[in-house]
């Protein structure tokens, strides 16, 4: 299918003829988009839907991601093409890689793990920071048919070792330590402890030494360098395009971890497709996925989208603010010409709280940029009127998850631009037959809040399971509503079809018999123009089973009265959301725990609100805040 961006105006029309061909002739569309992807073996067929509901996409094909991702554009005469640009404030490191040297050092370190016994199908874990080896790490597992799982570096011991013994990997890749703006992270005694814990042994382990923190190898480990030095590169290995490219495991699990996993042919198909039709990018232009390579953006969009692309990605080791202020990203943009910013509204909202006025934000600097793209939570109102007053660009709110692994929802800039509804990530994706439905399922009416949903089967680049857990995947995701994938999000669709997702369905609140959005509230707390984020939580009452608790952070440099302040988004809330809501109190706080990729830790908020002992979660951005926190929560509802 040929994609070219259409006008606003014709946009909607568009729109519907692409997605009801995607819903109706499924094999159809998708066949077609594989014909962008190299294959080795041509697949047999597009969709196997024959034991429902596990479909799997392109079976009988064969292809290598790597190849698709490196090789082929080398080969294309594309190999002095900028790759990959690295740029750390934190170590004041820039960096730049050709396809031809980002595919050289690939083939190099997929030469170390062979020479490690690493094959097709082995499992390698990577334990490293923003660095341009955890690239070529995660490349090279999938050049050799091998199956990584990134766990983001930090992670405390006892959440790496759950995640080893369930991948169990022949080999694990890790730096000596990752930087922050205030302090150095060792990363290697950490990877030591956990295999302290872990039943599972590896084989071996491949370092990379940085600097600032040096790391004591053991028997067992090989540093990065010297293994590179002494290594013969190794070629593509053609796999199954149903065999699984990578495991990742979903954050703040507890127990047995739920291993999301992702296969070779859909994901190549499904994301390369992606970057032209929803984020109107071409081969050579320059993009940037400010996040991490161990959340799933990090994944889709950082390495693997970009490159199966031909384009330019940005690596960055830095923070939105303090590395070394709140104008780091318009610097980037600018040195690089980034044409195209995909990010968490949590970063914005940190720009926005340090420099309000966006004193620091030259336009002409960052003319390059066409567009920026928001996604990892709900987008306020607020954030995105700052964001496209400041910048004069499209700001594009979207919505998926790390199980989906590319958009569910979204504005396609490169296929049909349709106009922008501020809280609202526009339209479900072509490939997605998205249902909102009701408790028993029946389909709600618009404007109807119920269970976002997905009739199945997904569409290709979804995870077709869960690591060695049918059952478990099953039970989690389609079970609720059978033949639907269930998000695990609320929401609602209006008349023009446009999804509104409103927050995670536990974030639904019942006060007094009256069920009522966290995400309701949140968005009126967001637009007083004293707030720069927000959380509202629902904690336990006697009277009305719960009530709504808010919390704000305000703006750098608000000058307010605190009390005048708690009375007029209490009075807001009751304007905007009703009597109904009960909402009476909100506490204004420096800071609100987050996850290292930007979402709010409602759900350990409301714990420790209730009285629980609620433990420190392994993905917490800074325990600090959640330390700070706990006084304010635990005092009386």
């Amino acid at each position: 299918m040929a994609i070219g961006p259409a006008g606003e105006h014709d946009g909607r029309m568009v729109y519907a003829d692409v997605f009801a061909r995607s819903i109706d002739d499924p094999e159809g569309f998708w066949g077609e988009a594989a014909q962008a992807v190299t294959w080795t073996k041509a697949p047999d067929r597009v969709l196997d839907s024959g034991n429902p509901p596990f479909y799997r996409w392109f079976p009988g094909g064969e292809l290598n991601t790597c190849h698709n991702a490196l090789d082929r554009h080398v080969e294309a005469g594309h190999g002095d093409r900028p790759a990959l640009i690295y740029d750390s404030p934190v170590t004041g490191t820039r960096r730049t890689l050709t396809y031809g040297e980002l595919r050289d050092q690939v083939a190099r370190f997929a030469g170390v793990l062979r020479s490690m016994g690493v094959a097709r199908g082995d499992r390698v874990v990577v334990y490293m920071p923003m660095v341009p080896e955890a690239v070529v790490a995660m490349l090279a597992c999938a050049r050799l048919g091998a199956v990584h799982s990134v766990v983001f570096g930090g992670f405390a011991p006892k959440e790496l070792a759950i995640r080893i013994d369930d991948a169990r990997p022949k080999v694990i890749v890790c730096a000596s330590c990752g930087i922050e703006p205030s302090r150095v992270v060792a990363y290697k005694p950490m990877v030591d402890a956990a295999l302290e814990l872990a039943e599972h042994r590896p084989d071996g382990c491949v370092v990379f030494q940085r600097e600032q923190a040096v790391a004591e190898l053991g028997p067992r480990d090989l540093d990065w360098d010297k293994a590179m030095a002494a290594a013969e590169p190794a070629e593509c290995v053609p796999v199954a395009a149903t065999d699984p490219l990578y495991i990742l495991y979903t954050s703040g699990t507890t127990g047995r971890p739920k291993g999301v996993v992702r296969d070779n042919g859909g994901h190549a198909v499904a994301l390369l497709w992606s970057m032209r039709a929803i984020y109107d990018i071409r081969p050579g232009e320059v993009f940037w996925a400010a996040s991490d390579v161990g959340w799933v953006v990090g994944h889709s969009y950082i390495v693997y989208a970009p490159l199966l692309l031909g384009a330019t990605t940005v690596l960055y080791e830095g923070k939105p603010v303090g590395t070394p202020d709140a104008g780091a990203f318009w610097r980037v943009i600018s040195d690089y010409g980034v044409n195209a910013l995909f990010t968490a509204p949590t970063a914005f909202r940190a720009i926005k709280r340090d420099d309000p006025g966006a004193t620091l934000l030259r336009r002409e600097a960052i003319s390059s940029l066409r567009t920026l793209f928001l996604a990892g939570e709900r987008l306020d109102p607020d954030t995105y009127h700052w964001a496209s007053e400041k910048l004069g660009v499209p700001v594009v709110d979207h919505w998926w998850q790390t199980e989906t692994g590319w958009p569910v929802a979204a504005n396609m800039r490169g296929l049909a631009p349709m106009p922008i509804k501020p809280g609202s990530p526009t339209v479900p994706v072509p490939g997605y037959d998205v249902r909102v439905l009701a408790p028993g399922g029946r389909e709600c009416a618009p404007g109807e809040e119920g269970a976002i949903c997905i009739k199945l089967p997904l569409p290709p680049g979804t995870l077709p399971t869960l690591w060695q857990d049918d059952e478990r995947y099953v039970a989690s995701y389609l079970t609720a509503f059978p033949g639907y994938y269930l998000t695990g999000d609320g929401g609602y669709v209006d008349e023009d079809g446009y999804l509104y997702v409103m927050g995670r369905t536990d974030d639904v609140i019942n006060v007094a018999g009256h069920r009522l959005s966290t995400g309701s509230m949140e968005a009126v707390l967001s637009a007083h123009p004293a707030v720069a984020e927000c959380a509202v939580i629902g904690v336990a009452d006697e009277l009305k089973g719960q009530v709504p608790r808010g919390f704000v952070v305000l703006k750098s440099g608000a000058e307010v009265d605190p009390a005048t302040l708690r009375a007029e988004l209490v009075q807001a809330v009751r304007d905007q959301v009703g009597a109904v809501a009960a909402f009476k109190r909100v506490d204004i706080v420096a800071a609100l725990p987050k996850t290292r990729s930007g979402k709010i830790l409602r759900k350990t908020m409301r714990g420790i609100a209730e009285g629980a002992d609620e433990p420190v979660p392994s993905t917490i951005e800074d325990a600090r805040v959640l330390d700070a926190l706990r006084e304010t929560l635990r005092g009386a509802t």
